[in-house]
């Protein structure tokens, strides 16, 4: 076999959900309106940050982190999702599939990390309140969000690297509606034991150790939340936290059902996979701003000044 047929290809084609034609033009009406709810979503809790000084606290300094990655994410997947469900012509090129690949990994990677992070600023806001500005202070809270951001990539870079150097022998279907690793895993043709080893260890400090981080915060928030004398202390403490569980929930109970599930379930992990780059981006901004009494100020203030200076 020649070498230049076991490279990688110049194109791939992206089955999608070309096995329901039924369902590719309702898909993408609402990946669209998706899209752009996620873009304004997004965007406003990052505007919303800079411009209220209310709002400039670690935890929407987080949260600011957060919107980010969505918007890095639905930006990297969505453009050719749409095309390929409106076309006819289900292709991406080479330099496409691989700017997913490093990017979708980057991002997917640093959201969990993220997310760890993010418990563990609520962890010492309730139990450690009175320290709470000097343990969480600007410059701890930059090297969290940095160490995030940089083991995300750490992990991107490694692992679509070994992905992008196997050899793919003519085979380029991927049954997917985006490059994703352990699809072009498997898709290869040449001995892949290195690749999945690597994509299984690498996935330990994202998929067990976040998680694991998350579950410990939450317990010992459980442990001093029960030990408050009021309920409306007790309340508070939980509203404080309910906004990043339930995020923290749609975005890991996804993405551990459709790595952790047998092999050949082809159509569930690709509507799974659906749910936590379309849907979930756009639920994160509507859960933080309907859920937080923060956001909600921030709005009606900047809603009335702009009110205000109209007269």
């Amino acid at each position: 076999m020649e070498r230049g047929n076991m490279s990688f290809p110049n194109a791939f084609v992206l089955l999608g959900f070309s096995d329901f034609p039924w369902l590719e033009r309702p898909l993408f009406a609402m990946v669209l309106v998706s899209y752009i709810l996620t873009l304004v979503g997004n965007s406003s809790i990052i505007l919303l940050s800079l411009v209220d000084r209310r709002l400039q606290t670690p935890m929407y300094f987080f949260l600011d982190n957060l919107s980010l990655l969505d918007l890095g994410v639905t930006s990297t997947i969505v453009p050719q999702l749409l095309a390929n469900l409106w076309g006819t012509e289900k292709t991406i090129s080479s330099w496409g599939c691989t700017t997913q690949v490093y990017l979708f990994t980057w991002t997917a990677c640093t959201e969990c990390s993220l997310l760890a992070m993010m418990a563990i600023d609520r962890y010492v806001a309730i139990c450690q309140p009175f320290q709470y500005t000097l343990i969480m202070r600007p410059l701890v809270c930059v090297q969290m969000a940095a160490a995030s951001w940089s083991s995300g990539l750490a992990n991107s870079l490694l692992q679509a690297t070994l992905t992008l150097q196997l050899p793919f022998c003519g085979h380029y279907i991927l049954d997917h509606f985006f490059c994703e690793l352990p699809v072009l895993i498997k898709m290869a043709c040449g001995d892949t034991s290195d690749n999945n080893l690597s994509l299984a260890v690498g996935a330990i400090p994202f998929a067990v150790v976040a998680p694991l981080i998350v579950l410990i915060s939450y317990i010992l928030i459980a442990r001093a939340v029960v030990k408050l004398p009021s309920a409306e202390g007790r309340h508070k403490a939980l509203s404080t936290c309910s906004s990043h569980l339930l995020v923290v929930t749609m975005y890991f109970g996804p993405a551990m059902y459709m790595y952790l599930q047998p092999p050949g379930q082809s159509i569930q992990a690709k509507f799974m996979s659906f749910f936590y780059c379309v849907i979930t981006p756009v639920l994160n901004p509507l859960i933080y701003t309907l859920r937080n009494k923060d956001v909600k100020r921030a709005w009606k203030r900047i809603l009335q000044f702009q009110y205000g200076c109209s007269f």
